[in-house]
Formats: C-alpha cells, structure tokens, sequence
C-alpha cells in the first residue's frame, strides 16, 4: 500500500515539473560565428580569413562581409550569395561560393518570426526597436542574433568597397569613399543584420550595434549599408 502511494506521489511530482517546464519561456539562442575583426582590417591586415566554399554545404545560411583585400561585399541570403564588386565602375554581383574574405559574420536560421511596421524609422530608431522586439520575443539579448529586414526603405545610403593596393591607411570614412557609393530612394530591398552589445570593433562599428548589408530585390545591386530609413517593411528575427 504505501509504495502505491509513494508511486503515485512521484508520478503527480513529476506531471507537476514538466507543467512547469512547458510554461517557461525558453530563450532563443541562435549561434553567430564570424572570422576576422573590424580592428584587424583597420590596422592594415585584409587578408583572407575564411573561404565561402567551406560553408557551401550549410543550409539556411545568412552571412555579410568583405571580400580579401576589401575588393568587395558578401552577402548570402539563405545559402544564396550575392557578393557585389565594382568592376570597370559598375557593381557586378556573384551568386558563387568561390569567394574568400577577410570578414566574415554568419549564421543558419531555419525560421523567423515576423513582425510588420509601417512607421518611418531612422537607423537609430530602427536599432532600438530590433532591440525592444528581441528582448520581448525570448532572443538571448546578450549574444549577437541575425535579422532581417524586408520591404520599402525611404532611403538607404550604400557603398561597395574597392580598396586602393598597397594603401596601408585604413579608415571607416576611406572605406565608404573607395569604391562605389550612392543612395537608393523608396525602393524595395532585403536586409541582413546582426546585432550585438558586445562586439565592437570587431564586426559592429563602434557608434552602432549593428552591422547591415543589402540587396534589391532584382538583385541588381547589393552591399553594405551605411545608412536607412525604412517605411514600410517587416523587421524578422530567429524563430528557434
């Protein structure tokens, strides 16, 4: 008799602690990696770091970047690339995987959450939005996270890096100016960003917490951003 009741005892503990469990909100944890640093470019090292053929085999894979030698951007999209260079003064974009760089952010994301929003929002205000949605949608805040944006942007001001050879005095401004550059109004893009409190220098600028590139959505045109205010657009973070 009494190990009947020490049975069902147990058994009632334990339908109470995975009750418990399937009420607590789980935290979503989504792995970013990168290779090479913001700090290790600016002192003159744009070596290659990373091959983009050694993550060809990933699925759902998200990832920005610099081409070697800063003589492009990366850009995947779902395992899809979209890498832009400038060559004979026109942006040319790449969909191959044969591609090294010397910076590199990246992570796999299976689903996302969507959210929509059609308030015009200023790069600094659209920061702390991201950052409002993550924290009450379970993202682990303290770890960097990818997002997307997709949608209408009001403006985006954009640049394609094509670095000098042998010039040895890298700044964020030199960086913006040595390639092509130009502003795109009420247009319909993709963006794709990773955010962190904790990585400056190293793939975030140190006046932001996010790092941006983009493509259109022909395809046409694609590379860092520097600058936005989007209009209507739905702002996607990491489901699980």
């Amino acid at each position: 008799m009494y190990k009947s009741v020490y049975k069902i005892v147990m058994m009632a503990t334990a339908l109470i602690v995975l009750s418990c469990q399937s009420n607590e909100k789980r935290t979503i944890k989504t792995e970013v990696k990168y290779s090479g640093a913001l700090r290790t470019i600016m002192s003159g090292n744009i070596q290659s770091t990373i091959s983009l053929d050694s993550l060809s085999n990933k699925e759902n894979l998200y990832a920005i970047g610099a081409i070697e030698n800063l003589k492009g951007e990366i850009q995947i999209f779902d395992s899809k690339p979209s890498s832009s260079s400038v060559v004979n003064d026109v942006v040319k974009i790449d969909d191959s995987y044969d591609v090294n760089a010397s910076l590199l952010v990246y992570s796999q994301v299976q689903e996302w959450n969507t959210f929509q929003t059609d308030k015009n929002q200023t790069k600094s205000e659209l920061e702390t939005k991201i950052y409002e949605l993550a924290q009450s949608n379970n993202i682990d805040v303290d770890k960097p996270f990818p997002f997307l944006i997709e949608g209408n942007v009001s403006s985006l001001d954009w640049h394609v890096i094509n670095w000098k050879d042998g010039d040895m005095v890298h700044n964020h401004k030199k960086h913006k100016e040595s390639g092509l550059n130009g502003t795109l109004t009420n247009s319909e893009v993709v963006i794709l960003g990773f955010y962190s409190t904790k990585h400056k220098a190293i793939f975030t600028h140190h006046t932001t917490n996010m790092h941006m590139h983009f493509k259109t959505i022909d395809n046409s045109l694609a590379g860092h951003v520097d600058d936005v205010v989007i209009s209507e657009v739905q702002i996607k973070l990491p489901k699980k």
